[in-house]
């Protein structure tokens, strides 16, 4: 059995109870870890009785602390973004992180193309852009250079490890996996996206889990449109791999009445 992570950000006070009840052959955090020291450290009683596997979310790459406190931990080869990964029998791929509209925003349209197709390009237009910002200021204060240093772009740099490349998301597409899981939500989540279903349409997937939004909506009514089972795990929620709660999420009961309270606004309207 595997177990489903919501976002933790920094609160693993639950995880070690769930794993001693449940017994489970491995674990996945789907995002948003934030954990506030290496991750083997973190999750050291964890560690003892079952495997750990997770994917980055955008709050992972926040400060340089975030980020090394999981890509650069001794569980960095267990980020199964960019990968189909087999896990106590079954196949599991993993796209982490967030779609940015800068880089590529398929919100409604898994076409929709991208401005950049990987980070190394991402990187290097904006490096090239800041060198012309750079000689213009220099030139303006009347200065010549002869050349300039390559900026750092240290905060750009960092957050977009945790954004999603149309190169990521392409390379996934048609490979075989039984469970999808990734920090967006496909497009049954008012806030979702139509790439997360076709990606997980073409990996022929049976189930879908996500994080990133904190809630646990009910999309059974949109299982047969979606061909597989997508399930949302809220802030601090467990779930198991075939979607059954384990533990409810702490925002999951705010957020589904906020939901259906929406919902029902525009029905009235639409009447």
């Amino acid at each position: 059995m595997i177990l489903m992570f919501g976002d933790t950000h920094g609160n693993f006070g639950h995880v070690l109870p769930h794993v001693h009840a449940e017994k489970p052959a491995a674990i996945i955090f789907l995002g948003d870890l934030q954990a506030q020291q290496p991750l083997e450290k973190e999750l050291a009683d964890v560690m003892a009785l079952t495997e750990v596997y997770w994917i980055p979310g955008n709050h992972d790459t926040d400060s340089q602390s975030d980020y090394n406190n999981i890509f650069n931990s001794a569980l960095a080869d267990r980020n199964l973004h960019g990968k189909v990964t087999e896990i106590d029998g079954l196949k599991v791929a993993g796209l982490g992180g967030v779609f940015r509209e800068s880089v590529w925003y398929p919100r409604y349209d898994a076409e929709a193309k991208p401005n950049y197709d990987n980070y190394k390009s991402f990187i290097k237009a904006e490096l090239d852009a800041e060198r012309w910002k750079e000689l213009r200021r220099q030139k303006q204060s009347g200065q010549a250079p002869s050349g300039l240093q390559s900026p750092a772009l240290i905060g750009k740099a960092l957050m977009h490890k945790s954004t999603i490349f149309y190169e990521e998301w392409l390379n996934l597409c048609g490979r075989r996996a039984d469970i999808l899981v990734t920090h967006e939500a496909p497009s049954c989540h008012p806030y979702g996206f139509k790439a997360i279903d076709v990606l997980a349409q073409s990996l022929l997937v049976e189930y879908s889990f996500h994080g990133h939004m904190h809630d646990r909506l009910n999309y059974s009514e949109h299982h047969e449109r979606l061909g597989f089972s997508a399930h949302g795990v809220g802030f601090c929620g467990v779930t198991d791999m075939s979607g059954g709660m384990i533990r409810i999420g702490e925002f999951d009961t705010h957020y589904e009445r906020l939901y259906q309270a929406n919902k029902r606004s525009r029905d009235a309207n639409k009447g």
